[in-house]
């Protein structure tokens, strides 16, 4: 059976003519021969799943810095609520799902350790600095996938959408667009629930307007968003949500940035983060040496740390500025 022509038959079926087809896909940076079966969306997916930066989210921050719960958000499940809301969506619009699957699950790739805060630091470090376009780096040159080139050469819809899941300019594809709403769904949501469960916030503390409009559990806000999203953009060239619900969503958010991401108990600790960060990149410039061995020759100092788990970040300061008992050493032989 021919299972690549059978799925491209089924697209062209029964796809929206909106959506992103696997035959009209702009291809990758490096010419590959087609997989028997398996499209370039899935194959993108599986590189992404299988990287090492996709591994170590699971020990990357998302609100929490080393929270010592077990059911507290981190990076990885993050993605991975998205994912799962991004295909619901495109699933119900007749888009893509698994060029939406690929972008939901490669778009926080290159989110630094300790989370929002881990990013400033480097920000302020090197006057420039976006999880997005290191997402793009990380797939485009840091991850290895074939000895013929750099990165994962993933296809172009891909990389856009990593890319653009935030700031300014909007995806090309409706697949990226669904992505880039239902990550704003996914951690408005989830982190409601990690403040409730952390004692931060109380369920009742949330605005009239948020709960008369989006419900007062999170089941029920997904569920309303999902639907307005559906109802605004079927049929549409554009990904939505309707004046109401997009309005209480912004309202939900703002309050989330007043009463939890910024200045609560649970931020105490990010003002550690940017000396942890700061003074690991005045060390590897001041021991390029060391900091090879360590790295591996081709990286770079911002790279590593970057891709560092919030973790090994620890480890590494305190291996580097904090005195070790004796024997330490000899205690992590094999």
């Amino acid at each position: 059976m021919k299972f690549l022509e059978a799925t491209l038959e089924w697209e062209e079926r029964y796809l929206s003519p909106f959506a992103a087809k696997t035959s009209n896909s702009l291809g990758r940076l490096y010419p590959e021969e087609p997989c028997p079966f398996s499209t370039c969306f899935q194959q993108d997916r599986d590189r992404i799943v299988h990287s090492k930066a996709f591994r170590r989210l699971k020990s990357k921050t998302q609100v929490f810095i080393a929270p010592k719960g077990d059911h507290y958000r981190t990076r990885l499940t993050h993605v991975l609520e998205v994912s799962q809301i991004s295909r619901t969506v495109s699933r119900a619009l007749g888009l893509n799902e698994d060029l939406t699957e690929a972008i939901a699950l490669g778009h926080d790739l290159g989110h630094t350790p300790f989370g929002h805060a881990g990013e400033a630091a480097l920000n302020r470090l090197v006057g420039h600095f976006r999880h997005n376009e290191q997402s793009l780096r990380v797939v485009e040159v840091l991850e290895e996938f074939s000895p013929n080139h750099r990165g994962l050469n993933l296809t172009a819809e891909v990389r856009d959408g990593i890319l653009n899941h935030t700031g300014a300019t909007t995806p090309r594809t409706l697949e990226a667009q669904v992505v880039r709403l239902c990550d704003r769904i996914a951690y408005l949501n989830h982190d409601v629930e990690d403040a409730v469960r952390g004692g931060i916030l109380r369920e009742n503390q949330l605005p009239c307007e948020v709960v008369e409009v989006l419900g007062r559990s999170r089941q029920e806000r997904i569920r309303v968003m999902i639907e307005d999203i559906l109802e605004t953009s079927s049929g549409q060239n554009f990904i939505a949500m309707g004046s109401d619900v997009g309005q209480a969503t912004n309202t939900l958010r703002q309050f989330l940035f007043e009463n939890f991401y910024l200045g609560s108990i649970a931020k105490q600790e990010e003002n550690k983060v940017y000396d942890v960060i700061s003074l690991l990149y005045e060390y590897y410039q001041e021991y390029p040496e060391e900091f090879i061995r360590a790295a591996g020759s081709g990286v770079e100092i911002i790279d590593y740390i970057a891709g560092m788990t919030d973790r090994f970040a620890i480890q590494e300061f305190q291996k580097r500025f904090l005195p070790a008992g004796w024997g330490w050493r000899d205690e992590e032989r094999w």
